[in-house]
């Protein structure tokens, strides 16, 4: 069993307790996941707040697991001052890349009507993000260590998965194969994650 990292252990309780308070109150599923910059129902806190909000379940033990399989290993590596900052900036990345999306497919979509459809922008909620960010650092950091994949339940070396999730991301995003699912903000916390990687390398 792997053992809890400070930072991991407090990020899975507030995640935690974050999903059973929207259970109980629904009414806060209007503030805290991240609607469109450009929409009234948008507020300044939603930029952190979507990182510990989720749809449903499933989708909190997903990104929960992958914090907890992830988590503790590069916490102990980065330290956890780094490890919280690399986790927030991932999140945060994933989100501004997920709006940047949306505003290149209405401007190719809409032409010179695009910022129109700027407030219509979908609502994001969710750590995927972030740990997608995760995902990429483990890569870079032990790309030969072996993990075992859920489905299928196969070995591979990390940086082959995070080869084999980028590539179903993107196939995915352009295909719009996943609807409802935020595609490019996983890639958003990908991209984030291995520039913030390769910077600190540069500064070491």
């Amino acid at each position: 069993m792997l053992r809890l990292t400070e930072v991991v252990k407090h990020l899975l309780i507030i995640n935690i307790l974050v999903f059973f308070a929207m259970q109980i109150y629904p009414a806060l599923y209007d503030y805290l996941p991240m609607a469109s910059p450009w929409s009234d129902a948008f507020m300044p806190m939603q930029i952190v707040t979507h990182m510990f909000a989720h749809a449903n379940f499933t989708h909190l033990f997903l990104n929960m697991f992958g914090l907890y399989m992830f988590g503790p290993i590069l916490e102990n590596q980065m330290g956890p001052k780094r490890f919280l900052a690399y986790y927030l900036i991932t999140g945060l990345g994933a989100a501004v890349i997920y709006v940047l999306s949306f505003i290149l497919q209405f401007y190719f979509r809409f032409g010179d009507q695009w910022t129109m459809a700027l407030p219509h922008i979908p609502t994001v909620l969710g750590a995927s993000g972030a740990i997608f960010g995760l995902l990429v650092a483990f890569g870079m950091i032990f790309p030969n260590m072996r993990v075992m994949l859920l489905f299928p339940p196969i070995p591979m070396k990390a940086k082959y998965m995070v080869l084999l999730f980028a590539l179903i991301e993107i196939v995915s995003g352009v295909g719009n194969l996943q609807p409802g699912v935020a595609n490019f903000a996983h890639l958003g916390g990908a991209i984030t994650g291995a520039i913030l990687i390769l910077f600190w390398r540069r500064r070491v």
